[in-house]
Parts: structure tokens; C-alpha cells; sequence
């Protein structure tokens, strides 16, 4: 039985495309900020399959010096300053307000739990104006085990008192999706453009292609 659903928060909630004014700006290219988003994530796992922990902020700074690198460019601090603080004020994508908040009128435990650090994490989700919808804003930053090790799905079920099948993640990344399955919870997969699901592995048993959509599968399915 489904008792906390956990949201993951870059791309499943908040806009990344918001940047890619500011990405186009630095280099010439809104693709730039997908690139730079890819690179962040790559040396965040790198640190934690190598033992070596990079946290999100540290990686999304790393990130940025390297695609200026590839691009045959250099940022000086205040430019990388500037562009990894965007990230602290981006919005919700449109529909997401109006279903947080259909999904908190039911009794399953909301959570946000995410690879940003914790201040970052509160921030963005009070700018966003959709923190008060959840009981608790975890940070796998915490444990410095990065999603999708099994660390911090887990630590939502023991946070709720309950068995890590109880929690579903809502996640608009494949490789949430399988951390979270592989970790013994239930997972819904967000299909938001250009995402998709990997296909070897578990799959999970909600798909769908807006927060929207989501919620009433979810409903459907988890609210008893």
C-alpha cells in the first residue's frame, strides 16, 4: 500500500528551460544548458561510484567550467556564481501547482527528495511556491549518497516510519525511476519532452505525460 509519495525536483517539478536564455547567452546555445545539466549529473555519479562524494552544487559549477572548456571558453566566478544561483529561482512547470496540491488533499505523506542541497532544495521549492504542499524536504546531500543509490529512497521510508515498498517516487528521470525499484519502492514515471524510460530494467507501473495526468493515476490507484 502506497503511503508517501516522494517528488523528485529538477526537471519532474521545476523548469529547466527557464536557463536556457542564460545558457544561450554564455555560449551561444540554449542546448548548452541540456549539455551542461547531462555533465552535472555525470560527475555527481562519477564521485559516488568512485567513492570520491561531489555534491550537486559543487558538480553544477565543475559542470559549467567544462562545457565553457569544450566550447573554447572561459567564465570567470561571478559569471558561474551567477548562472548556478538561476537554479534556485526556476518555476514550476504549469501544471504542477494545481496537482501538488490535488495530491496533499489526499492521506498519503508528501515528500521532496532530491540530489540539491539542502538550503538550495528549500529555496527553490519556496520560490516556486510549492513547499507548503510537502510534510518534508529531504536531501540525499545528507547522507552524501546520491540518487539513485538506494541510501535515499530508503531514508524516506525510514523517515515515515514505513516499509520502503509503501513510498512511490514521481520522477521525470529514467535513472531515478530504476534507483528508486531497485530499492524496493514503487516509482511513477513523469514523461516529460525528451525523457524516456530505459529499456532493460524494472519498469514502473504509472506512466504518464504531465503532473496532471499523473495525479490521477496515482489517486486511482494508491489513495484507499
Amino acid at each position: 500500500m502506497t503511503r508517501v509519495l516522494a517528488f523528485d525536483v529538477n526537471e519532474t517539478l521545476l523548469d529547466l528551460t527557464a536557463l536556457d536564455r542564460p545558457f544561450e547567452e554564455l555560449f551561444g546555445s540554449a542546448a548548452s544548458r541540456a549539455q551542461w545539466f547531462s555533465q552535472m549529473l555525470q560527475l555527481s555519479f562519477i564521485g559516488g561510484i568512485t567513492g570520491s562524494y561531489v555534491d550537486f552544487t559543487a558538480a553544477q559549477r565543475a559542470a559549467l567550467h567544462m562545457i565553457a572548456q569544450r566550447e573554447g571558453s572561459s567564465l570567470n566566478r561571478e559569471q558561474v556564481d551567477a548562472t548556478v544561483a538561476l537554479m534556485n529561482s526556476l518555476p514550476p512547470h504549469p501544471e504542477v501547482p494545481a496537482a501538488l496540491a490535488r495530491l496533499a488533499a489526499t492521506p498519503l505523506h508528501m515528500v521532496a527528495l532530491t540530489n540539491s542541497v539542502q538550503d538550495v532544495a528549500e529555496e527553490q521549492l519556496r520560490n516556486a511556491g510549492i513547499r507548503h504542499v510537502f510534510h518534508r524536504v529531504m536531501s540525499a546531500d545528507a547522507l552524501r549518497r546520491l540518487k539513485p543509490a538506494p541510501e535515499p529512497y530508503l531514508a524516506v521510508a525510514t523517515a515515515f516510519n514505513v516499509h520502503p515498498g509503501d513510498v512511490r517516487l514521481i520522477a521525470a528521470h529514467s535513472w531515478d525511476v530504476t534507483g528508486a525499484l531497485q530499492a524496493g519502492c514503487k516509482a511513477a514515471f513523469l514523461q516529460r519532452p525528451g525523457a524516456v524510460l530505459s529499456p532493460i530494467g524494472p519498469r514502473p507501473d504509472i506512466v504518464a505525460g504531465n503532473l496532471e495526468e499523473l495525479a490521477d493515476l496515482v489517486i486511482a490507484r494508491d489513495v484507499r
